[in-house]
C-alpha cells in the first residue's frame, strides 16, 4: 500500500467536514468516503484504511458500516484472502441520492397523518398536505432524473470524459 499524500489526506478531511456539516455523519464517515475516492489501489483493507487515515480499526469499521447502509461502499474478498477489502460504490440509487424509498416512506407517513387528522381544518392539515404533495412530486421526477443521468453519462462516455464502466467496478 502506498502512503497517502498530504493532499489525499487533506481532501479526505474536507469530504469528512462536508458530510458532517451537510448530513450529520460522523467526520470519519466522510473522511473514509473521501479517501476511498482518491486512494490507490481503490480497494483497501480495514487495516490499510486505519493506517492511512490514522484512525482506529473500530472507527473505520463503524464508518464502513454506515457507508454500507447507504450503499456508498462495498466489501469484497478475493479468493484465498482472509480479509475484506472496501471500495467506493457509486452505482446504486442510494449512493447517488436517487433512492425513491425514502420519498415513498415520506408519502406513506404523511398520508397516515392526513388520515388520522380526518376532517380537521385545512390549516391543521397544511404541513402534511404539502409534505405529501412534495413526496409525490419527487417520486414522479426521480425516474426522469435517473434517465437523464443515464443519457448524459452515455454522452460523456462517448466523448471520453468518463470511463465506460461506472466507479465501483463490475457492470450491472
Amino acid at each position: 500500500m502506498d502512503v497517502p499524500s498530504d493532499a489525499e489526506l487533506t481532501f479526505a478531511d474536507h469530504v469528512g467536514r462536508f458530510y458532517a456539516r451537510r448530513y450529520g455523519f460522523p467526520p470519519m464517515v466522510g473522511r473514509l468516503l473521501g479517501y476511498l475516492a482518491v486512494c490507490d489501489p481503490p480497494d483497501q483493507s480495514i487495516g490499510e484504511l486505519s493506517e492511512a487515515l490514522l484512525a482506529s480499526r473500530s472507527a473505520i469499521a463503524g464508518a464502513v458500516k454506515v457507508l454500507e447502509a447507504t450503499r456508498a461502499v462495498r466489501r469484497s474478498r478475493a479468493a484465498g484472502e482472509r480479509m475484506d477489502r472496501v471500495s467506493i460504490e457509486f452505482r446504486s440509487p442510494e449512493s447517488m441520492g436517487m433512492d425513491i424509498t425514502e420519498y415513498e416512506e415520506m408519502r406513506d407517513l404523511t398520508r397516515e397523518g392526513l388520515d388520522m387528522l380526518g376532517e380537521a381544518p385545512a390549516e391543521r392539515r397544511a404541513v402534511l398536505a404539502e409534505m405529501a404533495a412534495f413526496a409525490e412530486f419527487v417520486l414522479a421526477e426521480i425516474p426522469k432524473f435517473q434517465e437523464g443521468w443515464v443519457q448524459h453519462r452515455a454522452a460523456l462516455v462517448a466523448t471520453g470524459e468518463l470511463p465506460a464502466e461506472p466507479p465501483g467496478g463490475r457492470g450491472r
